[in-house]
């Protein structure tokens, strides 16, 4: 497969998310040709009752989006360094179990992978990145039916996917792993859902 172009949703709150997302990354990274678009999702919003008024709204929730805006920013002003925050912002959720609801630990991600924290956080004060925020993730569930993360969106397919290994720095075994997926998703519309009864150790 080459020169595929499909997109997948994100929160770093979502460990399955941080397993696909470093697959995608480092395939890419070893060579793969694909055109990938990295689309917010909002578990917080996901999860909000009908008639209850959306995150985007409450300064309350500010916390809960933070992170995913401060991903925004460097996806759309510093593109070379999106890769790198992108994987370090769910190393520090997952790995090393901080809580990036907290700026301070968003910052020290930004900071340890080439982006100023200070420029990050002026943008997101300006408040376009929870308008393209709020933007992704309404489209993602009107078009398609998004409900949660990782989300494999191309033309009018889409898949919600887990994927329960890490690529571990193998460009080959992550682009396989992909493609694996899209080839499900594109290949094969009449598998609705399959899903293994047991987990392999």
């Amino acid at each position: 497969m080459n020169a595929l172009t499909f997109a997948v949703t994100f929160d770093y709150r979502c460990p399955f998310a941080r397993n696909v997302h470093e697959h995608l990354v480092t395939a890419m990274e070893g060579g793969a040709d694909w055109e990938v678009e990295y689309l917010p999702f909002s578990l917080t919003q996901s999860h909000v009752e009908e008639g209850e008024e959306p995150v985007w709204d409450r300064a309350d929730k500010t916390p809960d989006l933070i992170a995913i805006e401060a991903g925004l920013v460097v996806r759309d002003l510093f593109p070379e360094r999106f890769p790198d925050v992108h994987i370090a912002l769910f190393a520090a959720r997952h790995d090393q179990g901080q809580d990036l609801r907290q700026q301070a630990v968003i910052g020290e991600v930004l900071e340890a992978n080439g982006v100023g924290a200070d420029d990050v956080f002026a943008a997101i004060a300006e408040g376009w990145p929870r308008q393209a925020f709020r933007k992704a993730h309404e489209a993602a569930v009107n078009d398609h039916q998004v409900f949660g993360v990782p989300t494999f969106i191309s033309g009018e397919a889409s898949a919600f996917v887990r994927i329960m290994t890490r690529p571990e720095g193998d460009g080959e075994r992550a682009r396989t792993t992909i493609e694996s997926i899209l080839e499900l998703l594109l290949g094969h519309p009449e598998i609705n859902e399959f899903k293994h009864t047991s987990i392999s150790r």
